[in-house]
């Protein structure tokens, strides 16, 4: 690779193929190094809700990946069996090396998180670069270039985080997901630790206490995550005060407990909570602003975390008063015999109604026969249920109700 060199445009004169260019982090990745001044395109199997943040840059559809000549290509994890080239966590060390950084990981929260610090750095004048696993809105998507600090969302699934040299490092909560890259949380401890111990500054955030400011984005959670933002912003020289008032501010990212619409007096809400503890905290953040059902959607996407807690997820489901839940959408790890959205229905206890959904349409038409006024529905997965939640807008909207 070229080496790093003009600090405005450290990438300028590169030419950069990002295969699974519409992935959450390699479609931020594609977006930085534009700004950055790299000729950038890319190939994705299809268009993704993360495509709308690539406008302007040349993309390949389906098929296989089709490398210019002359373009170095970033490889997604998903894809690095298509065709070879630099792993996403080796550029994205490289994009971290290029300037003063703040690396946000954890089980839950990272992305909301990341998006507060980006947010109130530039509401505080330090004209921050970020890369976040989610649009934000109010920063105007998931990447952006300024010269100050360089805010990134770490990924400790498959253990990238751990190659990035941050200056300032944020902790959000430890908590195993990841079951088919560490085999116990104490694995995860460790791996984390090992990874500390090289950075000059660290933030975790089960050592501070919840703010009790008012902020813009609801839940119990978003107070944990507003804490680690703030310990950061104080870390890196931001005045308090300043700091809070801009953290009150913030609004949220897409697909994190987002209003998708209302229509015929049900309210939709799509999120990315996809493992025990995010679904208990969007469920019981939308049960607090309703006094009608409670319809959840849950779209599992990993198999071996549904093998280890199926039980937990279904358990969790019974917080709302219907659960209904579909097979693998776009299934990211290999298939294992039984283990389907079935195991995650069955354990959702009683009363709650249980309905199954093989697929996203069926889970969407099947939402419309039974939600009435004063419904909230919550979406919930990684990857493809905002399609869902879109389909029973757009169906309330049409009058398929019932």
């Amino acid at each position: 690779m070229t080496s790093v060199s003009n600090r405005d445009k450290p990438l300028e004169g590169r030419r950069l193929y990002f295969v699974g260019i519409g992935g959450s982090g390699m479609s931020a990745y594609a977006n930085i190094a534009r700004a950055w001044g790299a000729d950038v395109r890319g190939w994705d199997a299809q268009e993704t809700i993360f495509s709308k943040t690539l406008d302007g840059i040349e993309m390949d559809l389906g098929g296989e990946p089709r490398p210019p000549e002359g373009f170095e290509v970033i490889v997604s994890t998903a894809h690095r069996e298509r065709v070879a080239g630099t792993p996403r966590a080796a550029f994205l060390a490289e994009l971290v090396a290029a300037r003063p950084s703040i690396v946000v990981t954890g089980a839950h929260g990272k992305t909301t998180t990341t998006g507060m610090i980006a947010h109130a750095l530039r509401e505080t004048g330090d004209d921050p670069s970020w890369i976040v696993g989610g649009v934000v809105p109010q920063l105007g998507g998931n990447a952006g270039a300024g010269t100050g600090w360089l805010v990134v969302e770490g990924d400790e699934s498959d253990r990238s985080a751990f190659a990035l040299r941050p200056r300032l490092a944020v902790v959000t909560n430890v908590e195993l997901d990841h079951h088919a890259t560490y085999a116990s949380e104490a694995e995860l401890r460790g791996a984390i630790d090992a990874w500390l111990a090289g950075v000059p500054d660290v933030v975790r955030g089960w050592e501070l206490e919840p703010v009790s400011f008012a902020l813009s984005v609801p839940g119990e959670h978003n107070r944990d995550n507003a804490a680690a933002a703030l310990e950061a912003l104080v870390r890196v020289g931001v005045e308090r005060g300043d700091a809070e008032r801009a953290l009150a501010s913030f609004e949220g990212a897409e697909r994190r407990f987002q209003l998708v619409g209302t229509e015929g007096g049900v309210t939709v809400i799509d999120d990315y909570a996809h493992n025990p503890t995010e679904l208990e905290a969007a469920l019981a953040t939308a049960r607090d602003r309703t006094e009608g059902r409670l319809v959840a959607l849950y779209v599992p996407h990993v198999v071996e975390r549904t093998r280890h807690l199926h039980r937990e997820l279904g358990a969790v489901l019974g917080l709302a008063d219907i659960a209904i839940v579909t097979d693998f959408v776009g299934r990211r790890d290999p298939e294992r015999p039984g283990v389907t959205g079935r195991l995650v229905l069955d354990a959702v206890p009683d009363p709650t109604r249980r309905v199954w959904a093989p697929s996203l349409d069926d889970a969407s038409g099947l939402a419309l026969r039974l939600v009435r006024p004063g419904d909230v529905v919550v979406t919930l997965g990684v990857g493809e249920p905002w399609r869902a939640a879109r389909a029973i807008v757009d169906g309330l909207s049409d009058g398929r109700q019932g």
